[in-house]
């Protein structure tokens, strides 16, 4: 098995086309296809149908193509971590972080990264937990900031508890207060309308779960939405959210924010990286500032 033909299999699985994929990694179609030959010669096994001109997977494909991704994505960290200069003058990280985390703790901390280390690229990916645990486990991020515990079904991990901030319920400031007071239960949520995250979202878990444990089920008037969204369907008057304290400092005017009193909702918030891979030199300096 070599390296590039494991690059024209997952070229092929992401295009789901010969020719479209041969374009894409600029080599010459034939040659594409020589090599997945090969592949399947020595693997044993036909990694793509081809049934009147439509590519899929067949089943040893599906198996192959998250591991022939880890193996490209580990490939690549080892070559940027070779190339990577002492003074850490070049390099690249992948952070992924929750909206919340973005807009609220991440701008502090990537400007005093970026003026220590100016020519280190940082490419952010912005969604829920458990998304970027499946994209730490494909070798797409080098860390994470995700919520703890983490779900049972998660790869093999390494966290580093960073902070624990407090949940608060968000409704907009045009209209009166839910329930009326200055604090609220979570029992108090029982007929209040909510808009709720999309699914992937830990914020959307941990609501859900604490209305259940008070003997509920919340109703959703909208659901669906990333950060921004649920902020704007709130301001709009549709509905409460229940969303880190942090968040409310950066969203601007429109929404008012009422801490949650008795039980109060809490989440902690870890950093993370593969437990089998360790990250490049540029993220741990990083990690390092992060911890700080």
């Amino acid at each position: 098995m070599q390296f590039q033909q494991l690059v024209y299999f997952v070229a092929v699985a992401e295009t789901r086309h010969f020719t479209r994929a041969a374009e894409r990694e600029h080599v010459a179609q034939p040659s594409l296809s020589q090599q997945i030959k090969a592949l399947e010669r020595e693997l044993g096994a036909e990694l793509f149908s081809r049934a009147r001109g439509n590519i899929t997977l067949t089943d040893a494909g599906e198996t192959l193509l998250p591991l022939a991704r880890r193996i490209l994505a580990d490939a690549d960290t080892a070559r940027l971590e070779v190339q990577e200069l002492a003074q850490l003058r070049r390099g690249r990280i992948r952070l992924g972080a929750t909206p919340s985390l973005c807009t609220g703790l991440l701008p502090g901390v990537l400007r005093a990264f970026h003026t220590a280390h100016p020519g280190i690229e940082l490419l952010i990916e912005e969604s829920g937990s458990l998304d970027l645990v499946r994209e730490l486990a494909r070798g797409s991020l080098d860390l994470a900031l995700i919520a703890l515990p983490l779900p049972p079904s998660a790869p093999a991990l390494t966290t580093v508890e960073l902070l624990t901030e407090d949940l608060v319920v968000v409704s907009s400031a045009a209209l009166p207060p839910p329930a009326g007071g200055g604090s609220l239960t979570v029992s108090a949520l029982r007929d209040e309308p909510m808009v709720m995250f999309r699914h992937g979202y830990d914020l959307r878990d941990l609501t859900v779960a604490a209305c259940r444990a008070e003997g509920f089920e919340p109703v959703f008037t909208v659901e669906g939405g990333e950060m921004d969204a649920v902020l704007g369907f709130v301001r709009a008057g549709l509905g409460i959210a229940v969303v880190p304290a942090m968040v409310v400092d950066h969203a601007g005017s429109g929404l008012r924010a009422t801490p949650l009193a008795g039980s109060p909702l809490r989440r902690t918030i870890a950093l993370a990286h593969r437990t089998d891979v360790a990250p490049p030199r540029a993220a741990r300096e990083l990690k390092r500032i992060l911890l700080g």
